[in-house]
């Protein structure tokens, strides 16, 4: 059996924002009722940590009541064909609950925390409690913050991101308007001659050759695996 092509997909807030879950950036979204920086920033968690800690318990309530859709079931159904690598600026578990075997976060992780003391403990939130206080603790008795990479911190994750990238067959980034940096640089370590395709209902300037499918992700990765499945020899 052929050695299955690898396909290295990006995601960003648009892919999750059809199931409800508030973008940051967007009208209405969250930034609309919270400051950036006094919300997720390092500074912001150092100022008013009690702030964050209830910032984050409310998102990880909306989460549990937010269902994957299409466009994430649609990538686990890539995997019939592709080796498929998720990539994710989302914070939001929702490529995990629709199956997706492999899925590296670049921003952190709403529904996990980790110790303030050891940073390399870091903890699944399970039981229904997802709310968590300055008095919360793990279980060595050290107090936690949200596993989520703030404004001002480095992202861990980047370095193996671009590893993926670099080993791409074939790049796809959905729903991120590629402003975010480090993740909007991405792109930029696609090896040369590798197909790269971006759907975005409003896409910003990308370089020539780049397929832009101009849709939601809803509807444009049913077009991409049509794409994908009829020029890949599988």
């Amino acid at each position: 059996m052929a050695t299955k092509k690898k396909l290295v997909i990006s995601t960003g807030a648009g892919i999750s924002a059809e199931s409800g879950m508030a973008t940051y950036r967007d009208a209405g979204g969250l930034w609309d009722n919270y400051p950036v920086m006094q919300v997720a920033s390092a500074d912001g968690f150092r100022s008013d940590p009690a702030l964050i800690h209830r910032f984050y318990s409310n998102l990880r309530k909306k989460l549990a009541d937010i269902k994957p859709n299409a466009a994430h079931y649609g990538l686990v159904e890539l995997e019939k064909y592709f080796d498929v690598r998720v990539i994710t600026q989302n914070v939001d578990d929702l490529h995990e609950r629709a199956g997706s075997t492999s899925v590296l976060h670049l921003h952190g992780e709403l529904m996990k925390v980790r110790s303030l003391t050891h940073p390399e403990r870091v903890y699944d939130l399970t039981g229904g409690d997802l709310t968590t206080t300055l008095e919360t603790r793990d279980p060595y008795g050290d107090p936690v913050r949200p596993h989520i990479v703030f404004f001002q911190e480095d992202v861990p994750n980047f370095s193996p991101a671009v590893d993926l990238v670099a080993e791409a067959d074939v790049f796809v980034v959905i729903g991120t308007s590629l402003v975010v940096y480090p993740a909007a640089a991405l792109i930029n370590y696609v090896r040369r001659g590798v197909p790269i395709y971006y759907i975005d209902p409003r896409p910003a300037a990308v370089p020539q050759g780049v397929h832009v499918i101009a849709e939601k992700a809803s509807v444009g990765v049913p077009m991409l695996t049509k794409m994908l499945l009829g020029d890949s020899e599988l």
